[in-house]
Parts: structure tokens; C-alpha cells; sequence
């Protein structure tokens, strides 16, 4: 299974929107949403959890994200806030706290690797998820 997330908002804050794309063995999936009054970090932590909350079954997972605030929160950053109580290591409450906890919690019942994708680089399901958190955002914003 692979999947590819993304999420933003213009301006940040302000409306946003996320994008998961769902692929397994020659199917696809689209998921979205959005919502009038967020940031690019909570659509992006959105988009993941999501996804992997959209699994009807313990998976081998690959997560594409172009957010390295997720792939770094997930795989480095995590550990150390639970150790301390969900404070970050200047002992400040850890930013997104509910979504953090929402998207470990979809990820612990499956088998995940977490690939970063520099945006905007050609890659083509990461432009797909883009255009549709982007569509998202506009009908969040309104429009």
C-alpha cells in the first residue's frame, strides 16, 4: 500500500485543506476535506491520519508527505513528547497535540515508512494530492 498526503491553507491561517491518495494493487482512492479556520500544519497532520484511519486492516505502508513537520513529528519528535508528557524539549505543551495523538494512534496498528517528497518537484501523485487539497481549501474558504 502506498499513500500520498498533503495539506495547506492560504493564507496560513485561514482556510485550508487536505488531500490523501490511497494506492493498492491498481486501485486508487481520493480522500478530502477542509476546514474555514486552520493552519498548514493541522491539514497536513489531517491528511495522514486520515488516510491511515480510512484502513480497514493492518497494512504494509508507504506514507509519501512533502511536510517534513509530520515525517520528523512521527519518526524522531514523538518518542520524546510522550517521555515528557507531550512537552516539546523546551518543556512547552507540544503544538496540534490532539492531531499528533490522532494520527500515532492511526499509525500504531499498522507497519509504517514515512518518505519525505520535496513538493512541488515533479513527482505526480504529489502534485495530484496538492490539487486536491487544494480544491478542498476553496470550498472550505467558500468558493
Amino acid at each position: 500500500m502506498e499513500i500520498w498526503t498533503d495539506g495547506g491553507c492560504k493564507p496560513n491561517p485561514g482556510p485550508g485543506g487536505w488531500g490523501a491518495l490511497l494506492c493498492y494493487r491498481g486501485h486508487e482512492k481520493e480522500l478530502s476535506g477542509g476546514e474555514a479556520a486552520t493552519t498548514n500544519n493541522r491539514m497536513e497532520l489531517t491528511a495522514a491520519a486520515a488516510a491511515l484511519e480510512a484502513l480497514n486492516r493492518p497494512c504494509r505502508i508507504v506514507v509519501h508527505t512533502d511536510s517534513e513537520y509530520v515525517r520528523n513529528g512521527v519518526t524522531r519528535w514523538s518518542t520524546g513528547w510522550v517521555r515528557r508528557n507531550w512537552r516539546n524539549a523546551s518543556g512547552d505543551p507540544v503544538a496540534n497535540i490532539d492531531l499528533w495523538r490522532r494520527l500515532l494512534d492511526a499509525a500504531k496498528r499498522h507497519e509504517v515508512e514515512w518518505r519525505w517528497v520535496r513538493g512541488h518537484s515533479g513527482d505526480v501523485n504529489n502534485e495530484r494530492v496538492d490539487r486536491i487539497a487544494t480544491a478542498a481549501r476553496i470550498v472550505a474558504a467558500g468558493g
